[in-house]
């Protein structure tokens, strides 16, 4: 249904003539005869309060397919920081109402755990902004440390909280589960990458090796995976050995050179890490990831290299902007704003 159509059925409905709808929104009866002949469209300003007028949400007085209502809700978690708690709602609602229709649609799974993210991460970054400050006044008492670790995924000291058990049994779960052909790559990179950040490098190799009989495997990843399970094992010099092999077969592979430039940052081998960092840049096609550049400007920072980390924000605000079309006031510009100041 046309937007013309909505706003006067919806005007019938309420028993407003065109006069009276003028008078509440502010306008003349000769605009809103013109929306409802679909001479002119209400202005955008508008919007909210003639919603508002009706007791709708804006989705509804556009009249919007459910797949254009996931894709602007999908749109606006991705670029908003925050939503109002009547807008998270409105989402909230919408998301489980299709989900009670059918509980296996991927689609509205996946956007209720975005949208429970998203508000997460606002959450969060306010647990952090707190807690900081009473950390500042009061280091010495443990609360406020504690929550600012969960808030922005600090190192745990304890085993028991810090193990990846859970989500190692998961995935082993999902794996066995699988009734695909063929079966699905992905469950063994997040199982193989929990098992080695717990250093449980015997599953790790097992697991590899059916990766490694996977039609979907990456030939790169296995290589990548094999050198992480000889650091593992606590053969630095094996492990290297792998990487370099690989990069006589792929030197100017982007997922290589992204992966090995991983490595060397996770070695505290930061020049050597820089140096793929920066290939993997170039060689990356437009839409650039900003991954690499945000490694770049993140190792500077701990080396004590300011002015470089700035550059390094500076190309990834460019790449936001013209290869993505981000504007100032998109979530992901705010961000990297964020960080550059915090140098």
């Amino acid at each position: 249904m046309k937007i013309a159509d909505k706003i006067r059925k919806m005007r019938a409905k309420a028993g407003f003539t065109q006069e009276q709808l003028a008078n509440k929104l502010g306008v003349s009866s000769q605009s809103v005869s013109k929306w409802e002949t679909g001479v002119a469209m209400p202005d955008i300003m508008l919007l909210p309060i003639i919603a508002e007028t009706f007791g709708i949400s804006i989705d509804e007085l556009f009249d919007l397919t459910l797949d254009e209502k996931l894709k602007r809700i999908e749109n606006r978690i991705e670029i908003e920081e925050e939503f109002s708690e009547e807008k998270f709602k409105e989402y909230e609602e919408l998301l489980k109402a299709e989900l009670s229709k059918d509980r296996e649609n991927v689609k509205i799974l996946s956007l209720l755990a975005s949208l429970y993210h998203h508000r997460m991460e606002a959450d969060s970054r306010r647990v952090s902004k707190y807690a900081r400050e009473s950390i500042i006044l009061a280091p010495e008492k443990k609360e406020c440390q504690w929550l600012l670790t969960k808030a922005e995924g600090g190192a745990v000291w304890d085993w028991n909280v810090a193990n990846h058990t859970s989500a190692i049994d998961f995935y082993k779960e999902v794996i066995l589960s699988d009734k695909g052909e063929p079966k699905s790559a992905l469950p063994y990179y997040y199982l193989i990458d929990n098992l080695l950040s717990d250093n449980r490098v015997d599953e790790a190799e097992h697991y590899l090796s059916e990766f490694k009989k996977l039609p979907s495997a990456n030939p790169i990843m296995s290589d990548i995976y094999r050198a992480y399970i000889l650091l593992g094992r606590f053969d630095p010099s094996a492990a290297d050995e792998v990487i370099y092999l690989c990069e006589e077969k792929y030197p100017e592979n982007n997922i290589f050179l992204f992966e090995a430039a991983q490595y060397f940052a996770r070695r505290c081998e930061y020049e050597k890490a820089i140096k793929y960092y920066e290939r993997a840049w170039e060689t990356e096609k437009s839409p650039k990831f900003t991954d690499a550049m945000q490694a770049i400007a993140i190792i500077n920072k701990i080396i004590g290299n300011k002015e470089a980390a700035s550059l390094a924000y500076d190309k990834i605000l460019d790449c936001l902007k013209n290869d993505w079309g981000y504007s100032e006031e998109d979530k992901p510009y705010i961000d990297t704003i964020r960080e550059k100041e915090n140098l």
